[in-house]
């Protein structure tokens, strides 16, 4: 049998006021690609940076080891070139 509008809002009123979350949260929207592909460039040329002042620090004894190669090959990747205009979708284009 259906409730009556007073015994929904009776039991409304009482999970409220027992601190039970009445409705669940809705989970935030993720955002959009072009944002988060500008996100992930930007973290990366972050990180470059932190290489290169890595690399920079480097003692002479170090600088022709497999970690200044290694360190100089993240350097070497160019980030401008994937910096690139992306799709916006359908008929947004």
């Amino acid at each position: 049998m259906a409730l009556t509008p007073a015994e929904r809002q009776r039991r409304y009123r009482e999970r409220r006021n027992a601190g039970v979350p009445v409705r669940e949260p809705r989970p935030p929207r993720p955002k959009p690609r072009p944002k988060r592909w500008a996100a992930a460039l930007d973290e990366l040329r972050t990180l470059q940076g932190e290489y290169e002042a890595w690399r920079d620090q480097l003692p002479e004894s170090l600088a022709e080891s497999k970690t200044a190669e290694l360190l100089e090959g993240v350097l070497d990747v160019d980030l401008d070139a994937v910096d690139v205009e992306l799709p916006r979708g359908f008929g947004r284009d």
